[in-house]
């Protein structure tokens, strides 16, 4: 409470002469003037008289300005205890209704590419084969290359993919490579650059093989397509399952690749330096250096997260 006192004081002549009878016994008055009461409230106005031992006490006080309005009870705001959760869950749901969008976004991004690039690669083997035929004799060494390089092509991203992680996205490229590690922002990051830039020398040799005849068109049309099934295998098992950009069905039930994406939860939480840097034989990585007692446990940890959504 603060208050603005001034006080006036008279002594009582009575206690300085109290053998003479010239003059009265005088009652001493004691006044407090101005005093302010102020409260967490509201502001009264209090005039009280009371005698204290021959003390007559004046007390005055201002009332509320004009203007002031003064809030009742039923005005007041409710407490924080009922204000604080319902702003938590308001923003709770903003962000799981921010996130199912991400998701669908990039669910139709995903599935979009996913169809249009298997449906032109299988359209483009069709059409290939088919002409190269025509003529009546099946070109045995062609076909036999491009399908076998088409599988080694696959194989052979993953150890591509492994080199790059660990030697330029964590390097040079980590700029880049810095989103993929933070909470993202949106469906999209920077890092998903990178699926861009594989895709351009899968484009490059699918197209310089599609029309030639012979065993170096054919080579090369096998490496691009190679490359492409690795990009929907990545992206489906990375964004999908692993990181959870978009639902993947029941690639989830999948146990290797339930085991895969266990290997690479592992490698965000950096417990094993960054191992494992590769993506489909990333179980093979953390046993050459001993972590498949905490795969197993990650293991099972995501089989509870499943059973429990």
């Amino acid at each position: 409470m603060a208050a603005g006192l001034t006080a006036a004081t008279t002594l009582n002549p009575s206690s300085l002469l109290q053998t003479s009878t010239l003059f009265p016994k005088l009652t001493p008055t004691l006044f407090f003037t101005p005093l302010t009461l102020r409260t967490s409230h509201h502001r009264t106005v209090l005039q009280t008289r009371r005698r204290i031992r021959g003390f007559t006490v004046c007390i005055l006080t201002e009332g509320p300005k004009p203007g002031i309005q003064i809030k009742t009870e039923e005005e007041e705001e409710p407490p924080p205890n009922i204000v604080i959760p319902q702003i938590m869950s308001a923003r709770v749901a903003e962000k799981l209704a921010r996130k199912k969008s991400e998701r669908f976004t990039y669910l139709v991004a995903a599935v979009m590419s996913s169809l249009g690039v298997t449906s032109m690669a299988i359209l483009a083997v069709y059409y290939r084969f088919s002409w190269q035929m025509e003529g009546g004799q099946i070109p045995m060494s062609e076909m036999f290359g491009t399908f076998a390089l088409s599988v080694g092509a696959a194989v052979g991203m993953e150890f591509w993919a492994r080199w790059a992680h660990k030697a330029l996205w964590h390097a040079s490229l980590w700029h880049m490579h810095e989103s993929h590690h933070r909470p993202r922002e949106g469906p999209f990051e920077l890092n998903d650059v990178f699926a861009i830039i594989n895709a351009v020398p899968a484009i490059a040799l699918l197209s310089y093989g599609f029309f030639p005849q012979g065993l170096v068109p054919g080579l090369c049309f096998g490496a691009g397509l190679g490359i492409t099934v690795f990009g929907i295998a990545y992206m489906f098992v990375h964004d999908g399952l692993v990181h959870k950009r978009f639902p993947v069905g029941p690639i989830a039930n999948v146990p290797y690749f339930r085991r895969v994406a266990s290997a690479h939860q592992l490698r965000h939480s950096d417990k094993f330096n960054g191992v494992p840097y590769g993506l489909f034989l990333g179980p093979m990585e953390l046993e050459e250096v001993g972590g498949l007692e905490e795969l197993e446990k990650e293991i099972s940890r995501r089989k509870k997260s499943y059973t429990g959504s």
